[in-house]
């Protein structure tokens, strides 16, 4: 990732037109993010366009994928397409509202212990190694299991309060060779208050960083909320990739030669993981001119 450069900052028009310059130009960035694209927008429409609802039996059971359903039946009668696209919708849900609280805390936790130090850090640093050394699948399960609350909302906060010590700690570094600078003490000089100085001065300095963090974290929801799935618990209501995959397995979707039934949505969680794993290598060499080709 993108390591903050010391040297004195540009102008926020430069390096916007230097960053949109060497984007246009970077293909993993283009091809990562045509991924996202289609995949989210297939998640967002898809639902408005396609008849009836992803429980309904619809068909014959076992069908083959044909022009009446795109991506055949399952074993009950199911149109699995029709399931691939509310899937895509709750899959998306999930990874922006716990990638995004994740790195709520994360940029909160960071931030603060990074510019203030001293005893203010110390605290936040023990608490964000307690998280950290948490075998967080392990705790999710427990709570999961011990509360019995299945719907996606629950499962994206569960996930972002377990997964945003590695981004503080991240963010906490950054912060640390920010706060010496000559514009972060001319405001405090200034007389300016620290959330400001925080939010005026050190992380627009950080946008590029920031940004890769969350994409670092909403990749990691969606494979986290897709293990709780597969395992069985997932929501109760409604339908996501990791739960297909849950009843592809339940009813030897494998077995039955029903290949039709997992392959999209393990081929949708890992095109949308990957997908995102290769516009943050692209973004890092958009923003750090060492990585770039020309």
């Amino acid at each position: 990732m993108t390591v903050i450069d010391t040297a004195l900052p540009q102008s926020a028009t430069s390096v916007r037109r230097e960053a949109l310059y060497f984007a246009f130009r970077n293909v993993k960035l283009l091809i990562g993010l045509g991924v996202i694209l289609v995949l989210l927008a297939i998640g967002i429409f898809g639902p408005l366009l396609v008849a009836g609802t992803p429980n309904a039996y619809s068909g014959l059971p076992m069908q083959p994928p044909s022009s009446q359903y795109w991506l055949g039946t399952n074993t009950f009668g199911q149109d699995i397409w029709v399931q691939f696209v509310y899937g895509l919708r709750t899959t998306f849900i999930v990874g922006v509202l716990g990638g995004g609280l994740a790195a709520i805390i994360g940029m909160a936790v960071g931030f603060l212990a990074g510019y203030r130090g001293g005893l203010v850090d110390e605290i936040l640093n023990m608490l964000t190694n307690v998280i950290l050394v948490l075998p967080t699948l392990a705790v999710l399960l427990i709570i999961n299991a011990y509360l019995g609350i299945r719907s996606v909302g629950v499962q994206a906060l569960f996930i972002g309060l377990t997964s945003w010590p590695w981004a503080a700690r991240a963010i906490r570094a950054q912060t640390f060779s920010l706060r010496t600078r000559e514009f972060v003490d001319l405001a405090r000089l200034s007389g300016v208050r620290t959330p400001k100085i925080i939010l005026r001065e050190i992380a627009p300095n950080m946008s590029s960083y920031l940004f890769m963090t969350f994409i670092l974290l909403f990749g990691g929801s969606i494979l986290i909320a897709s293990s709780l799935d597969f395992i069985g618990l997932g929501p109760t209501e409604g339908v996501s990739l990791g739960l297909m995959l849950q009843n592809a397995h339940q009813w030897s979707a494998l077995h039955l030669g029903l290949w039709w039934w997992f392959v999209p949505p393990g081929a949708g969680i890992t095109a949308i993981v990957g997908a995102l794993y290769v516009a943050n290598v692209g973004l890092d060499e958009v923003f750090n001119p060492k990585l770039r080709d020309s």
